[in-house]
């Protein structure tokens, strides 16, 4: 196996910010977007932001910390990461197992690109003014969902991901999130200025910050809060891995995750400061899921004045996130055939690319819900748990430290192995088994 300290000829991130930028957009995607606003008001308005912070920081520095360690010791995605960690032990199942998180995120990729679809179809219509001009967003909504109802759009929005993608990791990856990142914080900013402007926006607020400290008695608010905070970090031993693998070896992996975390966090609450109280503003009921974005937002926007700039602006925004989020989850699977199958990058990205959408067209309707249910429940926290096991366990003993310290200056603590073995290691099996006992908790 290559020394943790072997240079690597890949094509890399070309500094610290790019690649902190680059997760970053991995991480803000649909859960801060449509399910973090809504479960803040479910489960107590600010009291849900205590449990959920602890566990955000908790999880940011050990499981977070753990998989970009992972993929640049490694220096390769999943596949070759598991199986080198398992070469230490003499064991040759690594690979096998690598393949469960490619896979879980390839599944999770099938999904979001038909939401993809969706959201360039939404904007598309906020351009041409359809969505202000007194359509049903709910009749619109449900013509595009339907089964077979949005190849076109689908397949578009797929392919402008893999376009971004082929242009490799410095040139392609990282200049498509240092440009879509800050654009998708400075629009989302703007709404939020403009929706405090509403009358009726005090409600909104009062939902999401209003504390109800009786809140933090009850368990669910503590097990949502903890998914909550697990699938909105990206933790699935996969993305995060591939992404590490490209980073440079002078970077402080624990000072890129407090970065990352951070942000993924303010885009969430930024989110909810633009969505909740535009909804309470127009008397509307708050809700999760696709709903809220392509039914009750744009219901609001038909009432609000210069409301077609609001929709593209809004969908615009959410695009960005799509698309930096797609860009990752499909990374593994493209890495995967890349590196381990000695394909050049271009036709990795058009086998993964043709899976994807011929998979994708027939998961379109009503078997999309059930589709990502099942990815997110069944395999994205157990290729987490795996990753965590095989970083933490199964990695030689002083493996991990060495791995997290490169490139960081001031030493790790005592904490590192309790917290990374234990802690985040148990936090992953309490996901894994309470996902699947309450059908989905992020």
């Amino acid at each position: 196996m290559k020394s943790i300290h072997q240079p690597n000829s890949n094509d890399k991130f070309q500094n610290k910010w790019g690649f902190i930028i680059a997760c970053i957009g991995s991480s803000v995607g649909m859960a801060n977007i449509w399910l973090f606003p809504y479960r803040i008001g479910e489960f107590g308005g600010a009291a849900f932001l205590i449990p959920y912070i602890l566990f955000v920081l908790l999880i940011g520095f050990s499981g977070v910390i753990g998989e970009m360690a992972f993929g640049r010791a490694m220096q390769s995605g999943p596949l070759g990461a598991f199986r080198k960690a398992f070469q230490q032990r003499n064991s040759r199942i690594g690979t096998f197992i690598g393949l469960i998180p490619v896979i879980g995120s390839l599944g999770i990729a099938i999904g979001y690109s038909v939401i993809i679809g969706w959201i360039l179809k939404f904007l598309f219509d906020s351009i041409t003014g359809t969505i202000v001009s007194g359509n049903n967003p709910e009749v619109l909504f449900a013509d595009l969902s339907q089964n077979f109802g949005s190849i076109s759009w689908h397949i578009l929005g797929l392919v402008l991901v893999l376009v971004c993608m082929s242009f490799g990791i410095s040139k392609g990856i990282e200049k498509v999130n240092k440009l879509m990142m800050p654009a998708f914080f400075l629009l989302f900013l703007f709404l939020a200025i403009r929706v405090s402007f509403l009358p009726g926006a005090y409600e909104g607020y009062t939902y999401l910050f209003k504390p109800d400290w009786s809140a933090m008695a009850n368990p669910k608010t503590w097990v949502y809060a903890m998914g909550q905070a697990f699938f909105s970090l990206s933790l699935a031993g996969s993305g995060t891995v591939v992404y590490g693998s490209y980073l440079k070896w002078d970077v402080d992996i624990v000072s890129s995750a407090k970065y990352v975390a951070l942000f993924d966090t303010l885009a969430a609450l930024l989110a909810g400061l633009v969505i909740i109280p535009s909804v309470f503003a127009y008397g509307m009921e708050p809700g999760s899921g696709p709903g809220l974005l392509f039914i009750t937002i744009p219901a609001v926007i038909q009432s609000i004045p210069f409301g077609q700039l609001f929709a593209v602006i809004f969908f615009l925004a959410v695009l960005f996130a799509g698309v930096t989020s797609l860009m990752n989850l499909l990374e593994s699977p493209v890495e995967a055939l890349q590196k381990h199958f000695g394909l050049s990058r271009i036709f990795s990205i058009s086998v993964i690319g043709v899976i994807t959408i011929l998979v994708g067209i027939f998961v379109e309707g009503t078997l999309l819900s059930p589709w990502m249910d099942t990815i997110s429940i069944y395999v994205i926290p157990l290729g987490a748990l795996l990753a965590g096991i095989t970083m933490f366990w199964i990695c030689k003993k002083g493996f991990a430290r060495n791995a997290v310290q490169t490139g960081r200056n001031k030493t790790l603590g005592r904490w590192f192995e309790p917290m990374t073995k234990y802690v985040f290691c148990g936090v992953c099996i309490l996901v894994y088994i309470l996902g699947i006992f309450y059908g989905g908790i992020g």
